[in-house]
């Protein structure tokens, strides 16, 4: 709460980076203390390594941000396999899996003039996150929590990238849209926790 309504909009600090990196460790702790899957707090381990970079210039630390959570999309991917033994099915399902892909995709197209040497890149990372995503629509309706928290994540990311690569040079940061985007992520981090290790809500 404090990282997304006092410092989410503002600029490089160490005071900022340390809060932004405790929410996302502190879930992973909870899903290690928990007995949750290695693969679980791994993710958010290394989710909470690409916040850290991400705190500072972008233009400097984006692609290692990336890369990180590049890794924490791989294991939730495993995670969502592994729960999803025998899981939900038939066209519903199929039908909005598509439609998560198609307008990821034509999201990815949309931003691609504005990519330049980020967009092999944000194309690779685009193709990860979305099929997170479409593991989690996968998943048994009692995992409905799971699979709200990697749209929740989806939409943070599609939200940062319009930040990032949709927002005219030199403009700073927008209150709104950067408080938006936090709480969205970790939410999401939070739900795709609580619903994954099975703690009440």
């Amino acid at each position: 709460m404090a990282y997304g309504f006092l410092f989410s909009f503002r600029g490089e600090g160490p005071a900022r980076a340390a809060l932004k990196v405790a929410g996302v460790a502190i879930l992973a702790a909870i899903a290690f203390a928990t007995g949750g899957p290695w693969l679980l707090w791994a993710a958010l381990l290394a989710s909470a390594v690409g916040d850290a970079f991400l705190a500072g210039k972008p233009e400097r630390w984006l692609l290692p941000g990336m890369a990180a959570f590049f890794l924490a999309h791989v294991f939730y991917v495993i995670v969502f396999w592994q729960m999803g033994q025998g899981g939900a099915g038939g066209w519903p399902v199929k039908a909005a899996q598509a439609a998560l892909v198609l307008g990821g995709a034509a999201y990815i197209f949309w931003l691609s003039p504005s990519l330049g040497k980020m967009r092999v890149p944000v194309i690779v990372y685009g193709a990860v996150i979305l099929m997170m995503g479409a593991a989690a629509l996968e998943l048994p309706f009692a995992n409905w929590l799971v699979a709200l928290g990697a749209l929740m994540f989806i939409a943070s990311d599609a939200l940062l990238a319009n930040e990032l690569f949709h927002r005219p040079a030199g403009e700073a940061a927008r209150k709104l849209p950067s408080i938006a985007l936090w709480f969205l992520y970790f939410f999401g981090q939070a739900a795709i926790t609580l619903g994954v290790t099975g703690l009440p809500v």
